[in-house]
């Protein structure tokens, strides 16, 4: 009996308790914003999760546009560089370090609901490190004088198509918002596609973002991979016809096939046909 009961109490040492947590609403009261965050201490990383949530359905709201601004005494310490796109609408990636005890306030804007933009809608918290507390203001103009650079993890993996949206230049062009519908509404929908999805996932965030950021640097690699992954994504439109378990695996490898053909077989056959070439 004892042993069942400790069973039962091993989840509450495994999942993280979050000291604080609060619930506001935007503005316009288009959303409700979850900000929740572990007991605070001075220059160490403090992870802050935000949750975007229907205030209708009371559920989290996905494919969320968002920017994030922290502020100390109306100085500006972090700011997003870009708008940034939640699939999930759950940010469980985002630490910040907090320089000293203090009142910071972090603004959170919201430019974008399900790939469509809004009119900026904004919820601010005050953070005061040094005590347990956080309530909410009312959202104001606030004073941006200087931007310095925060860590920031990405987002939950698997939820950014990182070098389609730096080749595309947006997560609303419509290659990008073809993979994310191919994945959410095709591939996680079959255990077949989400098995596949993981194991994707694991080797895709591992070189995607040095990629992302390479193309950001420079506009001729950006062309060079636009004009390499065009095919793949074109071909990947093929399983927006798989709806079964069946389908995904058929056509799914129908894919694959037909991609190390065009990437890999297609090479090989013109390196053997220019070797043979030379040795005529």
């Amino acid at each position: 009996m004892k042993f069942l009961l400790l069973l039962l109490l091993i989840p509450f040492f495994i999942i993280p308790v979050f000291a604080e947590s609060q619930i506001l609403s935007t503005d316009k009261g288009t959303l409700d914003i979850k900000l929740s965050y572990e007991d605070i201490k001075t220059s160490e990383l403090t992870r802050l999760p935000i949750e975007f949530i229907n205030p209708m359905t009371q559920k989290t709201q996905v494919h969320i546009d968002y920017k994030i601004m922290i502020t100390e005494s109306g100085k500006t310490i972090f700011q997003t560089p870009n708008l940034i796109h939640t699939s999930e609408g759950i940010i469980n990636g985002f630490k910040f370090e907090f320089p000293k005890d203090g009142t910071y306030n972090m603004k959170i804007d919201v430019e974008g609901i399900l790939f469509t933009p809004i009119t900026p809608e904004t919820v601010s918290f005050d953070i005061i490190v040094g005590e347990s507390s956080a309530q909410p203001i009312n959202p104001i103009d606030q004073i941006v004088e200087e931007t310095v650079v925060a860590t920031q993890e990405s987002e939950e993996q698997g939820g950014g198509c990182l070098i389609a949206t730096a080749t595309y230049g947006t997560e609303l062009a419509p290659q990008v918002q073809l993979l994310r519908e191919i994945r959410d509404n095709n591939l996680l929908n079959t255990e077949s596609g989400t098995v596949f999805m993981k194991t994707f996932n694991d080797i895709y965030y591992s070189f995607s973002p040095t990629i992302a950021d390479y193309e950001r640097e420079s506009p001729i690699f950006k062309e060079v991979v636009k004009i390499a992954i065009t095919p793949m994504i074109t071909s990947l439109s093929l399983m927006e016809n798989a709806e079964t378990e069946s389908e995904v695996l058929g056509i799914g490898i129908s894919i694959i096939a037909l991609n190390l053909a065009m990437y890999i077989g297609i090479p090989v056959i013109g390196i053997v046909k220019v070797i043979q070439f030379r040795k005529n």
